[in-house]
């Protein structure tokens, strides 16, 4: 009788620890386990494959783990935090294989979008064609994969793969195949005024001639435009010392961006900046 026990305790043992064991071929399970907190998923095996069904659909086209589509299903169920009990440090690793200097333009507008203004730059390495960049910042929550994807996605990059080292450190794998920067594309014939601001004026002017700006008479405008490839390689840049009320411009074939500013400072530009388009490339 106690050899009949100690046979059905043990086979019973098996089979909650093979419930519970992860497959090493089941990929998607082990991505999204790594998201959570162990406890969790000894808890909760059964409702994290129900709500992770049918796999396929947590699957890109390349036949990639979606990590964030994984992530904001976690998310939305209240399986994963990303809040901390205090401030903490934390470290973000973004990896590319496209061009650095708009990589970096991307991320630092995505960052500053979802409200990280202040990191410090632990290292930035280019190696061949790929790219790290690893910043670290402090917060009382990490940064949420699901708006930061949303960020990229407005500058036509995405995330293709998301590592979780820690509750604190995080590395992102981003495509920039067909990266743009978010920002107003100017049209042929169309008025266009810019606001006030803090920063300067990022436009995309590659599918226009020529540019006309006329400055507010509550203006102190002394001009600053830089003008950038599709790269975001500079090309040239316009500086003006005195005081203007309107300039014009060619737009050549070859410049894609241009950022206009002020040489001393944007508290210059009290009122509009009115722009107005002309020509199609």
């Amino acid at each position: 009788m106690i050899k009949l026990l100690l046979t059905f305790f043990l086979f019973s043992s098996l089979a909650i620890a093979e419930n519970l064991a992860v497959g090493s071929d089941d990929i998607l399970m082990r991505k999204a386990v790594s998201f959570i907190d162990p406890k969790l998923f000894t808890k909760d095996r059964v409702f994290l494959e129900t709500i992770l069904s049918p796999k396929k659909d947590f699957y890109m086209e390349n036949d990639s783990v979606d990590s964030v589509k994984i992530i904001k299903t976690l998310k939305n169920r209240g399986l994963i935090n990303l809040f901390f009990k205090q401030p903490s440090e934390i470290n973000l690793s973004f990896k590319t294989d496209g061009t650095t200097i708009l990589f970096m333009k991307i991320m630092s507008d995505s960052l500053r979008n979802i409200g990280y203004y202040k990191y410090i730059t632990k290292e930035s390495s280019l190696k061949d064609k790929d790219f790290l960049w690893k910043i670290s910042l402090t917060s009382e929550y990490a940064t949420d994969p699901v708006l930061l994807s949303s960020e990229l996605e407005k500058n036509n990059c995405f995330i293709t793969d998301i590592i979780r080292e820690s509750a604190t450190d995080w590395t992102y794998v981003v495509d920039m195949r067909d990266a743009k920067i978010d920002t107003k594309k100017l049209i042929d014939g169309e008025g266009v005024a810019l606001k006030r601001s803090l920063y300067a004026y990022w436009l995309d002017v590659s599918g226009i001639k020529e540019l006309e700006i006329e400055s507010s008479d509550r203006n102190s405008w002394f001009p600053y435009i830089s003008y950038y490839d599709k790269n975001l390689q500079l090309l040239r840049v316009v500086r003006e010392d005195e005081k203007k009320r309107k300039v014009s411009f060619n737009i050549e074939k070859d410049v894609y961006y241009i950022k206009i500013s002020d040489i001393y400072t944007l508290k210059n530009i009290k009122d509009s900046l009115v722009l107005t388009s002309r020509g199609e490339k």
